[in-house]
């Protein structure tokens, strides 16, 4: 087990015991033969990677370890929705990365484990959503999670008979949600947008063909008319991939889906994302005190959605546009509180080093000092 996995396997217990008020404990060693259980076993990724090459990190039912899954894997005991009652799952994640990887991939696996499998895009607030913008489960989720395990609801009922109780059972758990403005539901999302984003974040095609994925995407949402979180997506997926080649287009894109970030509520991390780009093109500029806005109106948002790498990130554009300001005892003290952030978010020393390296590549001071040489 990585050394930080099991601190972070007891707070998630924790959070699901306290929050979702679902009675787990964590126990070392082999499964029990019999009984309900969630195994979480770590692996190097490429042995991972060997069988499923597209998988950060996942889960599957019915099972209690990698050898088990190798001799099921292409059998119908691996299929969820022949399932009418939940007592075995395994985790699988890799052993060989950062700190926060793993811990986000316990958080994402064991939630489908426990409760929804299918993720939406149309979720601001979730880890139930492939935008991967939020790294632990939120309140929302445990609340989603709460009701799947309320006395109210029973395996075996229909969607009708749930729907029928869920207005009290909602009333009883979250008895301020109904005080809120109720917005309209979003539209359904198109099979067209969905493999459209797939094939931009996907590692299988060229770049070029990501880039015409992402803006067939954008094409889509504003075809439909979204304002919602899947249009800012859209924006945000064009954004980063056009950064290796196109910054005209990367820059107005990050603009576009700032704006509908900005324009909701509850997208607050979602804009933090779009800051931190943003930040990166104002330093890349010379413009330290525009750098130092975008990061500082995000850092809180940031810390609490624990976030270590974003953070990491955050705090290193910042010491950068202070040294441009020539505010450098600031600057060291900022670098030095981002180290600790970013061995947990990026991993070895090595990749941290690369990191703050490429962070401080962007500031006109790393150019200067290269023409100089």
């Amino acid at each position: 087990m990585p050394p930080t996995a099991r601190t972070d396997i007891d707070r998630l217990a924790a959070r699901l015991r306290a929050e979702a008020r679902i009675p787990l404990r964590v126990a070392e060693g082999p499964p029990p033969a019999a009984g309900n259980a969630i195994v979480v076993e770590f692996l190097p990724r490429a042995q991972m990677q060997a069988l499923v090459p597209e998988a950060a990190c996942f889960v599957v039912p019915r099972i209690g370890s990698w050898d088990e899954y190798r001799a099921a894997r292409r059998s119908a005991r691996l299929d969820w929705a022949t399932l009418t009652v939940r007592q075995r799952a395994a985790v699988f994640i890799p052993s060989d990365t950062s700190p926060q990887e793993i811990r986000d991939c316990l958080h994402e696996e064991v939630a489908q484990a426990l409760g929804p499998l299918n993720d939406i895009y149309r979720l601001p607030d979730s880890v139930f959503n492939d935008d991967n913008f939020h790294a632990i489960l939120t309140g929302f989720d445990m609340l989603v999670l709460r009701l799947y395990y309320a006395p109210e609801l029973a395996n075996g009922m229909t969607r009708a008979e749930v729907a029928a109780r869920l207005p009290a059972l909602l009333a009883r758990v979250n008895p301020g949600g109904g005080s809120a403005a109720q917005s309209a539901p979003a539209d359904p999302t198109p099979r067209a947008w969905i493999d459209a984003v797939e094939r931009a974040l996907g590692p299988r095609a060229s770049e070029a063909a990501r880039r015409d994925a992402a803006r067939r995407a954008v094409a889509i949402a504003q075809a439909s008319g979204w304002s919602d979180g899947r249009a800012g997506f859209s924006w945000f997926a064009l954004g980063r991939l056009s950064l290796s080649g196109d910054l005209g287009t990367a820059f107005t894109a990050f603009l576009r889906a700032a704006l509908i970030y900005r324009a909701r509520p509850g997208m607050e991390i979602q804009a933090a994302h779009v800051d931190m780009q943003l930040a990166a093109f104002a330093l890349s500029a010379g413009q330290a005190e525009d750098t130092l806005t975008f990061v500082d109106r995000s850092l809180p948002v940031v810390a609490q959605a624990e976030n270590a790498a974003l953070l990491a990130t955050l705090m290193l554009l910042r010491a950068e546009a202070l040294e441009l300001l020539g505010r450098s005892s600031e600057a060291r003290a900022v670098r030095l509180d981002a180290m600790g952030w970013a061995r947990y978010g990026f991993g070895p020393e090595p990749e941290v080093r690369r990191r703050v390296a490429e962070i401080a590549a962007l500031s006109p001071r790393a150019r200067v000092a290269a023409a100089a040489q």
